[in-house]
Order: structure tokens, then sequence, then C-alpha cells
């Protein structure tokens, strides 16, 4: 089961919204085959690691490690159980049930009644926090969400705005492998989201560039449309959704999604339901101060990912204030990186 969530990384940033599923065929004590999900739409873990073994005709003698439920339905793939059941693997090894509502204990269920020998539980803590993101998704209705901030040794996450505006550019508080780091985070993301005022005085391009990857669905909150046409995230060069109060459509750009939010409420709350109905698993919220503190001030929140630089501004925009967990202390070159969890 360990080299079945080891493998099972492998899938990440590109089997959203499934989950990243690892799977391990033994025989004799020794691994036949392995396999973990392929890229949304592709051939689940299963059907890859039955896939990878040579000799099938060991199959009815071996026993299937695999981290997740099978899946017992027809979605993009047939169902994972009956091909397991056609293969006639007398055993299978299941890490945590899956709570996604087409399966739910169906599966285990399938494979019981074709006789097929089913234990469940092994290495369960395990498999639910490499399954975060999926289980979060399934069984709180939310994206799994990331905070993460750069920020000085004086506690400040941007310059004094008169010191912006004599230096138009980027003020960068992180290394470069703090950087680089940041952009393989967004390539195993879904989405990145981020405030009017991170785009008007940075105009990121919020992709994956210095890593390899897919760049995330960007997600830019400007509620009166503040962004004009030369801004990166209206570039063309992947996805983007604003969330906005102004519906008077004429005033959309072409080819960009819009959505909705009344701002007299809490947005933190509409922002996850409709990332939920665009099948938006993960979130890496990127700032800026305002958007991270609103998340923060609900407890709505999974990560916080915390980066200190060595440098220090005296004043400008304070960093965000968060309580949780410490999980990781460590260094990045010159720079701190804390993670806390929000158990």
């Amino acid at each position: 089961m360990s080299r079945a969530i080891e493998i099972a990384r492998n899938g990440r940033g590109t089997t959203a919204p499934n989950p990243m599923v690892g799977a391990v065929l033994v025989y004799d004590k020794k691994i036949i085959g392995e396999g973990f999900t392929s890229p949304y739409g592709g051939p689940h873990a299963e059907v890859n690691a039955i896939g990878s073994v040579a000799d099938k005709t060991l199959l009815k003698q071996s026993t299937l490690y695999v981290t997740l439920e099978p899946c017992s339905h027809f979605g993009k793939t047939p169902p994972c159980a009956d091909l397991i059941i056609v293969h006639h693997i007398p055993k299978v090894v299941i890490g945590l049930l899956d709570p996604h509502e087409k399966v739910a204990g169906q599966g285990i269920d399938k494979l019981r009644n074709a006789g097929i020998e089913v234990i469940v539980g092994v290495l369960e803590a395990e498999c639910r926090e490499h399954h975060k993101r999926f289980l979060t998704f399934q069984e709180k209705k939310r994206p799994y969400i990331i905070l993460k901030w750069a920020q000085t040794t004086d506690a400040f996450i941007a310059p004094d705005t008169a010191e912006r505006t004599e230096n138009p550019e980027p003020f960068w508080i992180s290394n470069s492998y703090s950087r680089q780091l940041t952009h393989k985070w967004r390539s195993e993301e879904q989405a990145i989201l981020v405030g009017t005022n991170t785009v008007l005085e940075d105009n990121p391009k919020l992709d994956v560039r210095i890593w390899t990857g897919k760049s995330p669905l960007r997600v830019v909150l400007d509620r009166n449309l503040r962004i004009t046409g030369e801004y990166h995230v209206f570039d063309g060069s992947h996805p983007t959704l604003i969330l906005t109060q102004v519906k008077e459509a004429s005033r959309y750009r072409k080819d960009i999604d819009y959505r909705l939010l009344d701002f007299s409420k809490d947005v933190t709350a509409q922002i996850c339901s409709i990332l939920q109905e665009n099948n938006v698993i993960s979130v890496l919220v990127e700032g800026g101060a305002q958007t991270l503190q609103g998340f923060i001030d609900v407890d709505l929140w999974d990560e916080a990912r915390i980066f200190t630089g060595t440098s220090s501004f005296k004043k400008g925009i304070k960093a965000p204030k968060v309580s949780g967990k410490l999980v990781v202390s460590t260094h990045i070159g010159s720079d701190t990186l804390k993670i806390y969890s929000n158990d």
C-alpha cells in the first residue's frame, strides 16, 4: 500500500477532478504490475496496473492493493470493479472507501458478491492524507483550499503604496528557488485565485513557467471590472474565470468566463460554491492580503504555505495572520518555508 501511495503521486495535477489513485499487483510476494490514474478522461489506476502485467495468467493468484475503492459505475471509463472480476483477481486490499455518491461501498459490494476477498482500511490515515483534495471536495462539498504568500522579516506582504508608485516592477520577497517551488505548486492544483489589486499592482501571469506542468484555471476577483485588457490575465494563454458584481454582459470580454458574486455577503463561500459547480477540487489562493485574510477570517482554508524572505519593508501592507498546526518548517535557500494545516 505504501508503494501504491507513492506511485499515485505521479498523477498530481493531471487527474482532477478524479482522484489520483495508485494500484499495485502482487504475486508470490513480488510486485508484478503497478499503475496510477491517467490524466482526466483516461484509464484509472487499476486498469493501468492490470495492463502492465506481462503474464496475465498470474492475476488469478495475485492480490491487488489500491489506495481508494475501485469504481463501480460508468463514467469517462468503464467500472474498474468489473475489470477486476473479469480477470478473477482473488483478493483486493483497499486503503479507504470512496465517498463519491456513485461508489460509496458499491464497488466493494460488487467485488464481494463476485466471491473476491476484500480488505478495507490498510494505511487508511496515509491514504486519507494522500486523497485529501478529493475527499474535501466529496465530503465538504468545496475545493481543498491552499493559502500561499511571501512575507518580509517584519511581516509585510507588499511595500508601501508610494514606493510601488515610484517602482512599479514587482518586489520579490522570496528567492528564485521559492518562486520555482511556487510554480510546481501551481502545476499541482486545478485553480489559482487572486484579488483585483494583485492583478493591478503586479500584473501576474498566474501560470506555470519555471516548472513543467499544466497551468491552473485563473480565478480573479474583480468586483467592478477594473482590470483592463492589457493585463496578462486576459492574454488567452489559458482559461480565466472572473468573479464580479457587474451584470452588464456588454462589459464582458470575449472568451472569458464571468460569474456573479454578491459582495454584500461573505464572498468566500460563494467562491467555493462556484468552483465546486465547475468541478474544481483544489485552489491555490495567492493574494492579495485582503483576499487571503478573507478566507482566514471565516476559517475556510486547509493549508497555509508561508515563505519568509530576508528583506524588510518597515512599512507597507501587513501579511495575513493565520493560526494552525505547523506541519513543515524548512529552508529554501535563504528563505524559510512554514506550512500550517487547519486541523
